[in-house]
């Protein structure tokens, strides 16, 4: 933190270069005195303004130190010398030798040979880099915290200049795509499924900030405070709304978005940056655009997530400040398609759910807590569309078409009728599957098939009536972990576990202990680098590495379970070792839950969940030991074909619908026959009807998946006769390579099953 002298020389500066920015003359001759005054301030023999171009070219725009000569002449591309580094990072950089460094790019006209250290940052606007501001001194100087957090302040000042248009055109910035005002496609991926047609809204909350320096500090001090009190009792109302109070995962959803507005870490960042002498607007726009820049860098899905959670709150906290209402609905359309680059879950219900009839974002994945809510209003959803807010205007028609993951904008009159008829068509669907609810899912010939839903939250439980789905074949514990800030606690785990058996009746729950690793990371956990995260340190591997997390899951489990059926299961099991040592965990739980007096589960079964092919060789020895077996279809296909599920260029290279991945289920399922334990698939394999009907050729007669395909699977079940696809799938070893899905899809057709 600055001390008192910092601060007020810190005022006095933005002062004197909020004074030129007022002042008369081009934006080049501003920005020529703007480095000069930065330099002297700091005592820096060099200060030097990059600007960005268009191809992402960084241009010396200015320079106090450097030769005259170099201005307009040195560029540098993004990622290209030190320069290039802080723009392609978006983080500061402070080095005492800088020459030494390995990305030092020498430039002979600015005869900054003589120069050591160098101090640089980024100038940021909306989490863009409009370009870095350079300050270097002939000497080793080590920089302060101080003076690095002073440059990033001065850095927003420039940072209205450079968006201005003044120093480059904004049409040179635009990109060039060449769509007009055509009918276009664009990809995303599915957040939640659904058709929708609407007119274009764009979701734009950014406040226009018209002054960043600050006439009086105290008073943006207490501007800052007045609005984050106003905002949080917003928030406050918000979830005192019926339709929130209520309960559900929403609900929990924007709890945890209430801590976040409560962070003391985040707002006093804010109340730091209204003290070095900007104004509250300023401030938030600062510690928003830094946090942007920052976790735009970060791999894990969780934490960018999260990100737009944090941008929701300075959007809203922006409002605040200008004194506006969020009451936007009344002049929208009937109904209407809501374009953005990402939202925070309270954003979303700031909308007329009425009129709301889908969601497109430039970011987003299915655990971001709008795509959550979003589940919860039944609102079609597609995220990571590239570009979206350039390629779409206000008034547009669009078409979110989240099942086949892709957007129409300003479609023609054919693509209108057919998505019309598909909308339709969807409403008739739906009514049929709505009248299977209550009957069993039985083939022709009277097989019966246990149908049961994919779960990971509360807000998935409803399904279990709306569906009429015999229980939960798989409840994905990590959920619960992944929307919170911090470890959850064995009584907060025990209250949703018990809230979720409590839901279920006597249907049976199936618990999945811990799958993270990979790309579900927690976000209080420190990061580990695989070089194959999917095949790393993961599910069962971190959770007999950690025992006390291991533990704790167990034991809140129990407690949750108390008196009722309790169904564990073990996730990514390559070795009958790995089960034995999570089966003592669980029995020495139980043990001493008995010694304390607690209340133990009536029945603890429990099983393993099968993703790795080793395991296939070991089931002799380890079915015994299981009261049930789970197969887990999405990692199992990546490992049998050694092919990343992730990765787009392999996301249609292998079928999961092919010979080796059916004969390795046929050895399963003969395997858990003969042994007498239960059998259930509840990969994306078993939610596809065509790929499901397959699953019952090779013997599996439970099935678990995602709540919208059990009226889908359902239908196919309830119009197919088991004796001729059990003699199509015994001459399966006949049929050429790629041949089989073809050839399903053609007995569906010829037997009239309903995929």
């Amino acid at each position: 933190m600055e001390t008192g002298a910092a601060a007020t020389g810190s005022r006095r500066l933005l002062r004197r270069l909020r004074d030129i920015m007022a002042g008369s003359g081009t934006a080049q001759e501003r920005l020529n005195q703007i480095v000069k005054i930065i330099a002297a301030d700091m005592v820096a023999e060099v200060c030097s303004c990059y600007v960005m171009r268009a191809g992402e070219v960084l241009e010396l725009f200015a320079t106090e130190g450097l030769r005259p000569e170099a201005v307009h002449r040195t560029r540098l591309r993004v990622g290209e010398g030190l320069v290039g580094v802080i723009a392609a990072t978006a983080r500061p950089l402070a080095l005492a030798d800088a020459q030494s460094h390995p990305d030092f790019a020498y430039r002979p006209e600015t005869g900054e040979e003589i120069y050591h250290s160098l101090m640089g940052v980024p100038v940021l606007r909306g989490g863009r880099v409009l370009g870095v501001l350079v300050v270097q001194n002939r000497t080793q100087r080590n920089y302060t915290e101080d003076e690095i957090e002073a440059l990033q302040t001065i850095a927003m000042v420039l940072a209205e200049l450079a968006a201005s248009g003044d120093l480059v055109s904004p049409v040179e910035l635009q990109p060039s795509n060449g769509i007009g005002l055509l009918p276009t496609r664009l990809d995303g991926i599915k957040l939640n499924a659904g058709l929708a047609l609407g007119v274009a809204v764009l979701h734009e909350p950014r406040v226009v900030i018209r002054q960043v320096v600050a006439e009086d500090p105290q008073t943006e001090q207490l501007r800052l405070s007045t609005a984050i009190d106003a905002m949080q009792s917003a928030i406050d109302d918000l979830l005192a709304r019926s339709d929130i109070a209520a309960g559900g995962e929403h609900r929990d959803i924007l709890e945890t978005y209430r801590m976040f507005a409560a962070d003391r870490g985040w707002l006093q960042r804010m109340t730091d940056a209204v003290r070095s002498g900007l104004t509250a607007e300023a401030a938030v726009q600062k510690i928003q655009d830094e946090t942007r820049a920052r976790m735009s860098k970060v791999s894990d899905p969780y934490l960018r997530e999260r990100l737009a959670d944090l941008e929701d709150l300075a959007s809203r906290l922006q409002q605040h400040l200008a004194g506006r209402h969020f009451a936007a609905e009344a002049a929208l359309p009937a109904e209407f398609i809501l374009i953005a680059r990402s939202m925070g879950p309270a954003e979303l219900l700031d909308y007329d759910r009425r009129r709301l009839k889908g969601l497109v974002l430039e970011e987003g994945s299915p655990t971001a807590h709008v795509a959550v809510v979003a589940r919860a209003l039944d609102i079609p959803v597609i995220g990571r569309v590239k570009e979206v807010l350039e390629k779409v205007e206000a008034g547009d028609l669009i078409i979110v078409d989240a099942d086949e993951q892709q957007v129409f904008v300003r479609p023609g009159e054919d693509i209108q009728q057919a998505a019309n008829a598909r909308i339709e068509a969807r409403l008739g669907q739906r009514l049929t599957y709505a009248a299977l609810r209550d009957l069993p899912a039985e083939t022709r010939c009277g097989q019966r098939v246990s149908l049961q839903l994919n779960a990971g939250l509360l807000l998935d439980l409803p399904y279990l009536d709306e569906t009429g789905a015999e229980g939960v074949g798989l409840f994905r514990t990590e959920l619960l972990f992944m929307m919170r800030h911090d470890f959850p606690s064995v009584g907060q785990q025990s209250s949703t576990y018990r809230r979720v058996l409590e839901h279920a009746g006597e249907r049976p729950v199936t618990f999945r202990t811990l799958d993270i690793g990979g790309d579900k990371m927690l976000p209080y956990m420190s990061e580990t680098k695989d070089e194959n995260p999917a095949m790393g340190w993961r599910a069962i591997r971190i959770a007999l590495d950690r025992p006390a997390m291991l533990r704790q899951q167990l034991r809140a489990l129990i407690r949750a379970a108390a008196d009722r059926r309790l169904r564990v299961m073990f996730p990514m099991v390559a070795e009958i070792a790995e089960f034995d040592a999570a089966r003592a965990v669980l029995d020495l739980e139980l043990e001493r839950t008995a010694a304390r007096g607690g209340a133990l589960p009536a029945k603890v079964e429990v099983g393993v969940m099968f993703e790795v092919p080793a395991l296939l060789w070991e089931l002799p020895q380890l079915l015994p030991k299981l009261d049930f077996l789970s197969v887990g279809t999405n990692d199992l296909v990546q490992f049998l074909y050694a092919a990343d599920r992730g990765n787009p260029r392999l996301a249609e290279r292998y079928d999961p619908l092919s010979l080796p991945v059916l004969r390795l289920l046929a050895e399963v399922t003969r395997a858990c026959a003969a042994a007498k334990v239960s059998l259930t698939i509840c990969g994306e394999m078993a939610g596809q009807p065509l790929d499901a009907m397959a699953l019952l050729g090779v013997g599996f007669r439970a099935l678990s998946m995602a709540p919208a395909s059990i009226g889908p699977v359902k239908a196919m079940i309830r119009s197919l006769d088991m004796g001729p696809l059990e003699t199509l799938i015994e001459a399966i070893a006949t049929l050429p390579p790629r041949a089989l899905r073809g050839k399903l899809r053609d007995f569906a057709r010829d037997h009239g099953v309903a995929v």
